[in-house]
Order: structure tokens, then sequence, then C-alpha cells
């Protein structure tokens, strides 16, 4: 079936509700760059698409960078002069931050406040940090309980592993009838946070099983991995088939409430840049279109001007422009079933249009084709408006020159590309139309 007729057949509310179980499936797992609960996410993902999973080891060369250590965490605490676990790993896994290196002591509170991260703007939330790069521990809590720490010795435990291992990602490869690929990615190393990470994990495995139902003109590669070492990771192993990649989406932060926002690709006006646009012009919900900047997620790894891919990235608020960004407040109440099953609509409107793109040849270019003989036109003659179906009919009809495709003409036309694509295949079947195989062809056009 094609894939518009799948996106029509499917009810919106109960799919997100799937998506929503999904992340909240997923929501306890620690995941980070490396490690255990990046693999256990992945094993999980096995059990609803095929997934291959790949191991990198670590210290493997990844361009600039190198397949960072392996960090594993058994327990983490922080015990009070009292004995009582104030800060529990166990409780919350936002409580250690990630990649700290094992530490048991006892230490003052003097000792310990430089170790400890709080929000003091909101006292009940904990931050998200990160220490990739050097070798540090630290606790993150709520700021209230850090105002109400007491003088003391206070006993800290973080029982953790940090060394060689490897690096994991995951991979989905759904064939399509042609070679061209679209690549899409979503980021699997943060932990609890449910817009940052799961939220895009949910509309990547959804999108694969519609995907994998549907008629495919097009292949789809689905790429779960760790934030930039992850894609840097597959990149340096599959150059020789980059050529493939024709489009690709990174998606991150599409379950919160905002309006969809697309960030465009580092070439601008690539085809999924159009596409993209295109879809989000023609929905009913507000919708944003920014410039590619090279900083936010992973796309920035496949536009980087070695690889220059047409990777563009499909978030709703932006990242850092909520205050939940990083901090527990990004949990399962902060993402939404409605805009989760919204953002994956959108992917897949974009694949529709990717899939149904292409130009064709009006075979009777001189004055009109008589449509009504054919069964095509509908319209009632004395009118003064025609139906979109119609309008659509002789959109593409005068511009199948083979010098514009489909979307073009829904572009010109200011018309949905299903309605331009529906009247194009309409027009095929009655022989009207043909596609154009070769570019050379068009210049003998008359």
């Amino acid at each position: 079936m094609e894939i518009g007729r799948v996106v029509e057949a499917l009810d919106g509310e109960v799919i997100g509700r799937e998506m929503h179980a999904l992340a909240a499936k997923l929501f306890p797992i620690n995941r980070s760059r490396t490690g255990d609960g990046v693999r256990e996410t992945l094993r999980y993902l096995q059990t609803l698409i095929p997934l291959e999973i790949h191991e990198v080891p670590s210290g493997s060369a990844l361009y600039d960078w190198e397949a960072p250590p392996e960090w594993n965490v058994r327990e983490a605490y922080i015990r009070d002069p009292g004995g009582n676990k104030i800060v529990d790993f166990a409780s919350h896994n936002l409580h250690l931050m990630a990649y700290s290196v094992p530490v048991r002591e006892t230490l003052s509170l003097e000792q310990l406040l430089p170790h400890l991260h709080s929000l003091p703007d909101h006292p009940s939330w904990i931050p998200y940090r990160t220490s990739y790069h050097q070798e540090k521990w630290a606790f993150c809590l709520p700021h209230l309980l850090l105002q109400s720490l007491a003088s003391g010795n206070y006993e800290v435990v973080i029982d953790a592993t940090l060394g060689p291992g490897s690096l994991t990602y995951g991979e989905t490869f759904l064939p399509g009838e042609e070679e061209e690929e679209v690549l899409v990615v979503s980021h699997c190393c943060h932990p609890s946070l449910a817009n940052d990470n799961l939220s895009g994990i949910a509309t990547a495995v959804f999108a694969a099983r519609i995907l994998a139902g549907a008629r495919r003109r097009l292949g789809y590669r689905f790429l779960f991995a760790p934030s930039v070492v992850g894609p840097l990771a597959w990149l340096s192993r599959n150059e020789p088939q980059l050529a493939r990649i024709r489009h690709g989406l990174a998606l991150a932060g599409v379950g919160d409430a905002g309006p969809v926002t697309y960030k465009r690709s580092r070439q601008g006006e690539a085809a999924i840049d159009k596409a993209m646009a295109h879809v989000l012009r023609h929905s009913e919900n507000a919708a944003r279109l920014e410039p590619f900047t090279p900083y936010g997620y992973d796309e920035r790894q496949f536009c980087s001007p070695g690889f220059n891919l047409p990777v563009g990235c499909l978030m709703r608020t932006p990242f850092g422009e909520y205050p939940e960004y990083h901090t527990s407040a990004d949990n399962l109440d902060f993402i939404r079933p409605a805009s989760l099953a919204d953002s994956l609509e959108k992917c897949m409107r974009v694949f529709e249009v990717l899939e149904g793109d292409r130009s064709y040849l009006n075979q009777i270019p001189k004055g009109e084709a008589q449509l009504g003989k054919r069964g095509l036109y509908r319209g009632l003659g004395g009118g003064n408006r025609l139906g979109q179906r119609d309008f659509a009919l002789l959109w593409v009809m005068n511009f199948s020159d083979g010098r514009h495709s489909l979307l073009e003409i829904a572009e010109k036309a200011g018309l949905p590309f299903a309605s331009v694509r529906a009247a194009a295949d309409g027009l095929l079947e009655a022989e009207l139309l043909r596609p154009v195989s070769h570019q050379a062809e068009v210049g003998n056009w008359v």
C-alpha cells in the first residue's frame, strides 16, 4: 500500500498513546554515551523493529574523535551525617552526573558542596549534567534539598566502572525499489529525559514500523546512536554508501506541546528542506522554519563540510528554549501523545512527498487535453470555481514538461502535494503522462 494511504488509515489518538507508552517503558533506563543502558534500550527496540546492534571498541578512530571508554553504574548515593540516603541514583538516574568516576569517601559538607549541582531558579527540579571529557564526579539534586544540608560528614559512594569497552548503536534498513535512501537519526544517549531523547526514539520506531508495511520506492535507514560519537562511528564505517543518502532527518524533542520546528540542512534547499517546508505550509497547525546552524543535534555531523549530506532536523520547541530542557521536569508528563502523533504524521507526510516526487511529460502538449471524455474532469460548465481535484489536473498537465517535479507544481499551484500526486496518478492511468526516465529526453519535447 502507498505511504499516503497507510497514513490516512492511522488513528492518531491510538498511535499517540502507543508512542507515549514506549517512552514510558524506556524512561527508567540509565542511558549515556556508552554502557549497558544503551544496550538495554536497543535490545528492547529489537522486539519492535528489525534492529541490528553494532559495537565499536573503545579507542577506535572516529575522524578527529575516538570511541569513548565505556561507563556503567551499579549504585551511587550520598548519606547524610545521620546515615540517611538523601541522594540516590536508584531513585532517579539524573542524580548522578554522567561519566562520574568511581568514588568511596567521607567528606565534610564544605568538601562535598563543589561536587553538587542544582537549579536555584527551579528549586524542585534535578539538573542533567555530564563530564564526558574530564575525569570528575558529581551529584545533581533539587536546590531545596541542597539548601537544607547541615554541617557534618557525608558518605559518598559511586560504584561505577569507566574503562575499555565499546560504543553501541543500532541500525534498521528497509530496502526500497531503488537504491536511493532516506536516513532517519535519533540519539539514544540520555537517561530519564522524555522529550530530549525518548520522543525522537519513539517517533523513529513507529515510522519504521509503518514504512515496513508500505510500498517503498526509496530505502529507509534508521540510526539509533549516542550523540556525536555514534553518527561519527556510523559515518566512518559507511563512507562508500553515503552517495545513496539523498534525504535525511534528525528527530529530537518532538513530544512537547510547542509548534513543530524544522531546521534546514546545510544545503538549505535540498529536497528534504523543500518537502518539509511544503508539508508544514499545508499543515493546520503553526510551524517554524529555521536556517541551518552548526550547533544542535546530530544533523551537524552529517552536514559537516566533508559530507554535506542533506539532513535536516525536526523538533517542536527547540532545545534550550523551554525551561524543562535537561532537567527532571522533562518527564513523561511533559510529552503529550497528541504531539508525538502529530510529529509522526509530519514525518510520514514528508516521506510521502519524497516517495512521489518526480517529473512527467505531457503526452498531449498542444492545447488542453480533453479530460472529460476520459472521465477525469468533473467540473460543471458555467461555474466560476474549480474543485481542487480538477484544478490539480490542469496544473499537472500544464507543467508536466519534464522540467517541473510534482512538488514544484504543487508549490506553484498552492495545492497540497497529495492532491497533485493523485491528479498525476489519474493522468498516468489515462496515458496522458509518462515519467521522465532521463533528462536528455526533455530537450526533445515539443
